[in-house]
């Protein structure tokens, strides 16, 4: 049940992982050593700017997860919620229409900028999240009919977070 008149949805891509065995995805697929410390340097960067969640939730997957870790130790969020409707190929939009103030959902791509793209009336592929990326969007009635009324706040890319090159 929607706890806020409105929502501010922070949707947070999972930071560089290790890469696929044969292509296939792997849940246990864990963050590199690299991919640790840019999503951290990312999400230090987005709390020194203000930025904190009431809500974190998670993928259940591991690399999503040690994300949303990072972000904790950030202090973006108090705490994390395991959701597995944010795992690839979840029910994206039921969880979307629970959601009230201010979450931070940690997962995939091309789920994450399919609902992005879903939550503003765009079509879907209009919109690509890059790894420890982050988007920024607001609605004002939570609930089932959220979808193409929110308003796309921010579209960042690690880059435009961090000094020099990532």
């Amino acid at each position: 049940m929607p706890t806020s008149a409105s929502v501010d949805l922070y949707l947070l891509r999972h930071g560089i992982a290790a890469e696929r065995v044969q292509g296939a995805d792997d849940p246990e697929r864990a963050l590199t050593r690299v991919g640790q410390q840019r999503a951290l340097a990312v999400m230090r960067r987005l709390r020194s700017l203000g930025f904190q969640a009431d809500r974190l939730l998670t993928s259940p997957y591991r690399r999503a997860l040690q994300t949303a870790e990072l972000a904790v130790q950030a202090d973006m969020a108090p705490q994390l919620e395991l959701e597995p409707r944010l795992q690839p190929g979840g029910d994206h939009r039921a969880l979307v229409t629970e959601l009230g103030g201010r979450c931070l959902l940690v997962g995939h791509e091309p789920d994450l900028s399919d609902l992005a793209a879903a939550l503003v009336g765009a079509p879907a592929g209009s919109l690509r999240m890059r790894k420890a990326g982050l988007c920024h969007l607001h609605w004002s009635r939570p609930g089932v009919h959220s979808f193409g009324t929110a308003r796309l706040e921010a579209l960042l890319r690690p880059r435009f977070l961090l000094p020099g090159p990532v």
